[in-house]
C-alpha cells in the first residue's frame, strides 16, 4: 500500500498537545515529539476492531504482545529477547523516574550526557538525585563523546546510573558500535548500571545504523535496562505504551517491582492492540515515513542553506528532530522562541530546555505534511530576515 504522507490533517480540535496548546488558529507547530501522518491502515483497522468489541475493562498482557515486540526487535536490530525480559509499562518516561528511585539512594548521582531530552533532569532531580554531566562536544557542526571527561565523571563512586540516548534526542546522533563499547567498558568498569533510551531506534537514516547497547556482548547485556516503544516509530504515542529489556535476572526483579510500586505496568487493550499491530504490520509504512521524512529533511536543509545562510543545520543520523545552530543571530534560544511565536505564530523548542551547550539552538519537528513545513520555514524566514532589517 501506498501512504500519502502530504495529506494534510487537520488535528486541532482533538486535544492535541501540538495544536491545541495555543489559541492561535494558524498556528504552526514544530515541536512536541508526535508526527502529523495517519498511522498505517492495519493499526487503524485493529484499533477499530477492538472499539467496536464494546467492553474495555483491564487487560492482560497476551503472548501475541512479547512475541511482537521480541520479532520486531530480533529482525530489526539482531536482538533476540526473552520473554522474561520484556517488562510493558506506560511509557519511556514513567519507567525512568520509576528506574532511578528503585535503584539510586537520595544523594547519588546519575550521568546524562547534555544537551539532551529534556525529561532525563526531571526523573533524576524528582528522586533526589544529582545531574552529572559528560557534555558533547560541538565542533564544525558535529557532535562527539568525551571519553575522557566520561570517565573522570563515573569513577566518582556517587555515580549509580548512566542514562543514554541512543539514537541521540536533541543532537540527531546515531552512536557507532565504536563509541558504545567505550562508553560500556568505562561503565563496567566503574560499576555504572546504563539506562539505554532507545525509543528513537528505529528511525535512522541511510548510512547509520543502531545498534542496541545490550547486542555488543554478554557483560553489557547484563549491566544494561533498555527502553523502547513503538510511540516514535509508528506515531503511536497517545497510546501510552512501552516496553523495558531487562536480561539480568536480580535487577529484573526490582525494575518490576519498581514499576508495581509505581503503578505504572497496567497498560490499556487499546495500547495492547495498537503494538501488536504496528511491529507486525507496520514496517512497509515505516519505511515510506523514514523516505519522506528524509526528503523533509533534504530541503530544510537546502532552504536553509539558500534563504538562511547564518544557521547551521546539525547532520540528522536518526529521529525526525532536527537541531539547529542559531548562535550567528547572537539572541538567545528562549527570547528567539518568543519571536516565533508571537510574531509568526511558529512553535518551535528552544534550545535552553535541553542543557548545557544549547542555549543558540533550536529543536525542529519535520513528521509532518511538506506543505507545513513549508509554511513553518517561510515563518521563520520573515522572522530573521525582519529582525536583519531585509
Amino acid at each position: 500500500m501506498i501512504y500519502n504522507f502530504d495529506e494534510i490533517i487537520d488535528r486541532r480540535g482533538t486535544d492535541s498537545v501540538k495544536w491545541n496548546q495555543l489559541d492561535y488558529v494558524d498556528l504552526i507547530p514544530l515541536w512536541v515529539a508526535d508526527m502529523d501522518f495517519s498511522v498505517s491502515r492495519q493499526v487503524i483497522e485493529a484499533l477499530t476492531e477492538r472499539v467496536q468489541h464494546g467492553v474495555y475493562g483491564y487487560a492482560k498482557v497476551p503472548d501475541a504482545f512479547y512475541e511482537a515486540v521480541s520479532d520486531w526487535s530480533k529482525r530489526k536490530h539482531g536482538f533476540p529477547l526473552q520473554r522474561e525480559w520484556i517488562l510493558p509499562v506506560l511509557g519511556v518516561v514513567p519507567a525512568l523516574s520509576a528506574i532511578v528511585a528503585a535503584l539510586t539512594e537520595t544523594g547519588d548521582k546519575v550521568l546524562i550526557q547534555e544537551p539532551v531530552y529534556h525529561c532525563f533532569f526531571s526523573s533524576i532531580e524528582r528522586n533526589g538525585c544529582e545531574v552529572v554531566s559528560n557534555d558533547l562536544r560541538y565542533l564544525d557542526g558535529q557532535y562527539t563523546i568525551d571519553f575522557e571527561d566520561f570517565e573522570v565523571k563515573a569513577s566518582d563512586p556517587k555515580v549509580k546510573l548512566f542514562i543514554l540516548c541512543s539514537p541521540h534526542n536533541p543532537a540527531g546522533r546515531v552512536w557507532t558500535k565504536g563509541e558504545l563499547e567505550r562508553l560500556g567498558e568505562i561503565c563496567l568498569k566503574h560499576d555504572v548500571l546504563v539506562v539505554s533510551d532507545e525509543i528513537h531506534c528505529d528511525l535512522v537514516f541511510e548510512g547509520n545504523q543502531h545498534i542496541p547497547f545490550g547486542t555488543i556482548n554478554s557483560d553489557f547485556l547484563a549491566n544494561t535496562i533498555t527502553c523502547i516503544a513503538p510511540s516514535k516509530t509508528f506515531n503511536l504515542a497517545g497510546l501510552q505504551v512501552a516496553t523495558v529489556i531487562v536480561a539480568d535476572p536480580l535487577l529484573n526483579k526490582k525494575v518490576q517491582h519498581a514499576f508495581l510500586v509505581n503503578e505504572i505496568a497496567s497498560i490499556s487493550p487499546f495500547a495492547i492492540t495498537g503494538l501488536i499491530a504496528a511491529y507486525q504490520h507496520g514496517e512497509d509504512w515505516l519505511q515510506q515515513a523514514l523516505v519522506y521524512i528524509h526528503h523533509n529533511y533534504r530541503y530544510l536543509k537546502n532552504f536553509v542553506a539558500e534563504h538562511l545562510p547564518a544557521l547551521k543545520v546539525v547532520p540528522l543520523e536518526g529521529t525526525y528532530l532536527v537541531w539547529i545552530d542559531c548562535s550567528a543571530l547572537k539572541i538567545p534560544s528562549r527570547k528567539l522562541g518568543q519571536m516565533l511565536l508571537e510574531d509568526a505564530h511558529l512553535q518551535v523548542n528552544v534550545g535552553a530546555m535541553y542543557g548545557k551547550g544549547s542555549d543558540f539552538f533550536i529543536r525542529l519537528n519535520i513528521a509532518c505534511a511538506r506543505p507545513i513545513l513549508l509554511e513553518g520555514l517561510n515563518r521563520l524566514k520573515r522572522v530573521l530576515l525582519n529582525l536583519a532589517g531585509e
